[in-house]
Formats: structure tokens, sequence, C-alpha cells
């Protein structure tokens, strides 16, 4: 019999051979799939839709497991026309290039038609975002539903966080997730432009009423939009309209118009949308909704706002006086807005164009594309009531 050592021998060798056949079997196997070691090279296809078959780590954050372009897509809202989804928009957001849309009566007919509307919405995919403006009165996208009284009556009468809830319920029933109120603006000039829609030219009053109605929408399911930060009430023209011009000091600011925003945030309020109005006192060079010192110095570090900022409507005249649709749309991202709100037909594919590109181009945008992206996320997978 062999001696020890010759076992010994035998036993390393006959290891180092299947070794060997192990390598050259992975080697053969590599080369028949195409597989050289090389990351394959990306094409627009790749990065619509992630590898098949690919699943994310654990620890991995959602809005890793979306490409570029669909982060990028994560910053639109968009409006289209007429009263069921257009194809191209169901395709956007099944393919998670829109973040969601917003309707407007043209698109509202009833009840009915518009379960039938935002059932089609959800179905796409993606747990788009689906916002209407319901502040009561007449500023309401569904005119069966709650507040039937305005911003000022509701307050007057002491039921603004009734009315708020009542809202939601209905809204939530019809498949809205968000709405864009309240109202946050306090009304301090006269010929306020906003004075009919707000709920008090008292800033205590305001304040209450504010975090009354973010209350009341969250109990019923539906998520609030305090607007229009830092506060619309010292200017006489509607941002709609034409370009405003808040010219106040730091403490009257302070005193009159952020109370209400700062109670909204208290309160727990998921969205804030910046306004298009000029505050020398804060930026003597952009308008809000494209000023980092207002989006970002102001309303995330000083008052802590940590949910997503939602721009006015990107084709307000006092928003287009400054740049074209693309460029005012880049300008806000870069301010630190989470979301664009797009309410031209036609828009939506120019701006979605324009900052992927940008992402793609720039690291330092791409970054900041991530960053909001991942705050829509996690809008969209809170929770649909408030605890308790």
């Amino acid at each position: 019999m062999p001696d020890r050592r010759t076992l010994i021998a035998r036993r390393r060798r006959n290891l180092l051979l299947a070794a060997l056949a192990a390598f050259a079997l992975g080697c053969a196997v590599g080369a028949a799939s195409g597989d050289g070691g090389a990351e394959p090279r990306r094409s627009v296809r790749n990065e619509l839709v992630p590898p098949a078959g690919s699943e994310a780590p654990p620890d991995e954050a959602p809005v890793d497991r979306l490409t570029l372009r669909q982060q990028a897509g994560q910053l639109i809202v968009l409006r289209f026309a007429g009263t069921t989804a257009p194809r191209y928009v169901r395709r956007a957001l099944r393919d998670r290039r829109a973040a969601g849309a917003i309707l407007f009566r043209d698109n509202v007919t009833g009840p009915e038609q518009l379960r039938a509307l935002t059932g089609a919405l959800r179905r796409a995919g993606g747990r788009p975002v689906i916002a209407v403006d319901q502040e009561g009165g007449e500023i309401r996208i569904l005119p069966w539903a709650p507040p039937a009284a305005s911003a000022p009556q509701q307050a007057r009468a002491g039921s603004v966080g009734a009315d708020a809830k009542a809202a939601a319920r209905a809204l939530r029933a019809a498949g809205i997730t968000v709405s864009l109120a309240p109202v946050g603006d306090v009304p301090s000039v006269d010929g306020a432009a906003m004075a009919g829609r707000a709920f008090s030219r008292d800033a205590r009053v305001a304040s209450a009423a504010v975090a009354a109605a973010v209350a009341g929408w969250r109990a019923g399911g539906v998520a609030a939009t305090a607007k229009h930060f830092p506060g619309l009430g010292g200017a006489t023209v509607n941002t709609d309209d034409g370009p405003a011009t808040i010219t106040r000091s730091a403490a009257k600011l302070a005193t009159t118009d952020l109370p209400p925003f700062k109670a909204a945030i208290r309160a727990g309020v998921p969205l804030v949308m910046v306004g298009h109005a000029r505050y020398p006192v804060l930026d003597g060079e952009r308008i809000a909704s494209q000023s980092r010192a207002i989006v970002q110095r102001l309303l995330r570090d000083r008052l802590g706002f940590r949910g997503v900022v939602v721009t006015d409507s990107m084709e307000a005249r006092a928003s287009l006086a400054t740049g074209r649709i693309t460029t005012v749309s880049e300008r806000a991202v870069r301010a630190g807005a989470d979301l664009v709100l797009l309410t031209g037909r036609g828009s939506y594919a120019p701006v979605y164009a324009h900052l992927l590109g940008r992402a793609r181009s720039s690291p330092a945008f791409r970054a900041r594309v991530r960053e909001s992206a991942a705050r829509v996320l996690a809008l969209k997978r809170a929770p649909a009531r408030a605890p308790g």
C-alpha cells in the first residue's frame, strides 16, 4: 500500500486538477454567454427597464431600484386633455416616466366618470400622484364634493377641519390622492389677489385654520398641500396672470406670511407648494420657485420641512416671464423643488427630455434628481390615513 506521503500528494494533485477543470468550464460558459467580465453597454432601453431578473439588495433604497430615466420622471406631474387617460399618459406612468397627473374641470364630468379615469391612471402603475385643486367655494374641481364654503367662510364658521375631512373622504372615494389645498396666504394689503381664497387676514387665525385643514385632510386619507410659500398675501396680482414682487421686510414676512406654513409643517403637511412671486429681501435675483435661498435655506433649513416641495404651475405668467418652460423647470429643480407642476398641454415631453439630459450630463444635477425622486416615492408609499 502507498505510504501516507504518497496519499497526500495524490490528494493534492486531484484537487488541483478539479480546480483547473472548474476554471476551464467557467471560461467556456462565460464565452458562450458573451460575458467577458465587462459591464454591458447601456442602451436607452436599458435606462428605462432594469435588467430582467435583477433583484435589489434588501438594504437598497427604493429610489435606487429606478433607472435614471425613471428617477427623472418622478419629478413631473403632467396635464392632459379629455375625460379619459390618453395612451401616452398611461405609458408614461407605466414606465415610471411621470410621477402623476393633475386634473382640471375639463377632465371631470361626474363621479362615475372620474372613478373610471382615476382607476385607469392607477392601473397604469407606479402609484401615481393624482392631484386636484379643492380649496372650497368656486375653487373645486369636484363640484359635488366638499367644501361648499369658501376658505374665508369656513374659517368664520369654524368648520375648517370638518370640511377638510369630509372633502378628503369624497376625493379618496373618487381616486384622488393629493389636494392642492389649503391656502396658507395671509392677505395683508388692500386688493390682495388671494383675499377670496385665504382663511383670514389675521396670521394667528390663518395659522390655526391651516393646521386644522391639514389634520382634516390627513384624517380623511388625502395628502394636503400648503400653498403658496412663502406667502402671496402681499401680492395684488395673481402670479397666474403676471409677475408679482412682494416688497416687505424680513420681519414682516416672519410675523405675517410664514406662521401658517410653520403651523402646516407642525401639523405634518406632506407637501408645500412654492409660488412664483419675487421677494427681494430673500433673493434679489430669482422668483421663489427658482430660489435656493427660499426653497432650501428658508423652507428646509430654517423651517425644517422634510416633505415634498411642489411648484405652482410652471406655465404661470410669472414663471414664464423668466424663461422658457424647460429653463424654468430646470431652475426649480436646482433650487430644491421635488415636483414640477406642468399644466400646459405639450409641456411634458420637452421638460422630461430636458431634465433627463441635464441629469445625464451633470453628476450634481443627477444627485439632485435622485434626492427629489426619493422624496416623491416616499410620498407615494406613505400611509393614506393619519395614525390614531
